[in-house]
């Protein structure tokens, strides 16, 4: 699938799949033609559906969108175009890709002719690939489009479904334990640090009981289980340092180990402060 594999011809010129884009990001709109900064998640590009983007969640309006607290930063959907709205400075494109409907705006250079090429042959009713970010105004939310073209092969709609799919799973339950696929070339699942292709190690049978945890959860279980044995475990200065690198904070880990303490998945060894993996 094109999250994974970059020479998938679904994404054509809208895009490398591979989880991030090729070339860096060329994704620098913030909902205006003003720019924006560029992280590693910035750069990354998840398939969704639009049931998915309408659900996504900001702790505040500046921060970064999250799909199940994953966070994201392109999204790319492929839906019908039910309408379009041109106006001076923006053309508004309704796609519904039959999990829920959304706009998807572009803003007009009309500086370059190169921007009429590039948006030119949308029409109402056709099938379209959408790559962009997740904004909103007021209450309304809306994809600021970064590439729209039609898909012209009618399993691509197919495609986009079952791969949104395949990559909130990997997510929610990690890579898929298939020894065929130790020797595919990794490729990480964007925002969540998980090789969707990682070779198998020993300990992989052991780490798939923990699969179903969220991926906070997971993400600790995991850190401490790939440090060297000891009798004392894992101080959580170690674990926050470690997880909290991804940009979750302290409450949430705090809140994590408590609950996976509840749940008999981790133990307190020494004093308070040090954790060990129940196996």
């Amino acid at each position: 699938m094109s999250q994974y594999d970059q020479s998938n011809s679904f994404y054509g010129n809208g895009g490398g799949g591979g989880g991030y884009l090729q070339g860096g990001s060329p994704f620098s709109q913030s909902g205006s033609p003003s720019g924006g900064r560029r992280t590693e998640i910035s750069q990354s590009l998840r398939p969704l559906t639009i049931a998915q983007l309408s659900k996504a969640s900001q702790a505040h309006t500046d921060a970064e969108w999250r799909v199940d607290d994953v966070e994201i930063g392109q999204v790319t959907v492929v839906g019908q175009v039910a309408s379009i709205q041109t106006q001076t400075t923006n053309c508004v494109y309704s796609i519904d890709d039959g999990t829920g409907r959304m706009e998807a705006r572009h803003w007009i250079d009309s500086s370059t002719d190169e921007d009429a090429s590039k948006w030119g042959g949308i029409e109402e009713g056709a099938y379209v690939r959408v790559t962009g970010g997740l904004k909103s105004f007021g209450k309304k939310r809306y994809i600021n489009a970064t590439h729209i073209r039609n898909a012209k092969d009618p399993h691509e709609v197919y495609f986009h479904i079952l791969e949104a799919i395949a990559v909130n799973l990997i997510i929610e339950r990690g890579p898929p334990s298939n020894p065929s696929l130790a020797q595919r070339k990794p490729a990480n699942v964007a925002g969540t640090g998980i090789s969707a292709y990682a070779a198998q190690n020993n300990s992989t049978g052991v780490k798939d009981q923990f699969s179903h945890l969220p991926p906070l959860q997971r993400s600790i279980v995991r850190f401490i289980m790939d440090q060297p044995p000891r009798d004392e475990g894992v101080h959580v200065a170690m674990i926050a340092k470690a997880i909290g690198a991804s940009g979750e904070d302290a409450r949430k880990i705090s809140d994590a180990l408590d609950k996976l303490m509840d749940d008999g998945h981790v133990f307190t060894t020494i004093d308070d402060s040090h954790f060990n993996v129940s196996l």
